[in-house]
């Protein structure tokens, strides 16, 4: 697997051109989003004798929950975007910008052609909020395709994980049980992916 940083674009304008199709990743500030980008290109299957990825490849992660203020394009082995959109929900930013984060998310997702597929992300400690809702009724609305991830498992214990799960999926749908430090649900969520994008092929 190859992985290409190719723009943190803060306008429609500074989008890639050349027609790739893309996968957007989405969810509440500090779900782990860029965690989980992370664990999907560092624990996914890489070809014999490929290099490891490294650091400057990858999604910046950070304490701070709002800091991914552009929406930041990565080409995977020359064929597809994964494209990862601003935190919606909290940020430590003015009231302006965090509106024109929301505006810009929002033109990406209404015009976006290549667009094949949103993952929606929910931390699975603190179950969907009405802003995940919001997302879920915006994409169904927009006819746009997701899969719902629940981040964070490997936090929970066995009991509250089960209901956790439960919970997610009576708002949304089975979601995808997601680890970044264990790895849980890597393979799953890749399966997923290739899925919308082979069927859009």
């Amino acid at each position: 697997m190859s992985v290409e940083f190719i723009a943190s674009a803060g306008r429609p304008e500074s989008f890639p051109a050349d027609g790739l199709l893309e996968v957007a990743f989405v969810g509440r500030s500090n779900v782990g989003k860029s965690s989980l980008l992370n664990a999907l290109l560092t624990k996914g299957k890489r070809r014999k004798g490929e290099p490891p990825i490294s650091k400057k490849q990858l999604a910046k992660t950070s304490a701070t929950p709002g800091r991914t203020q552009t929406i930041n394009f990565y080409k995977i082995d020359g064929r597809y975007y994964f494209v990862d959109l601003p935190g919606y929900g909290f940020a430590k930013a003015p009231r302006s910008v965090v509106n024109e984060w929301k505006r810009l998310a929002e033109s990406y997702l209404t015009d976006r052609l290549p667009l094949r597929l949103v993952v929606l992300i929910i931390d699975s400690r603190h179950g969907a909020k009405d802003t995940d809702e919001q997302m879920r009724e915006w994409l169904t609305a927009n006819d746009v395709p997701f899969l719902v991830v629940a981040s964070k498992a490997d936090k929970l214990k066995p009991s509250q994980r089960d209901a956790a799960i439960r919970a997610i999926e009576e708002s949304f749908s089975p979601p995808v049980a997601f680890s970044a430090v264990t790895g849980e649900g890597v393979t799953t969520l890749w399966d997923g992916i290739l899925e919308a994008l082979a069927s859009a092929s």
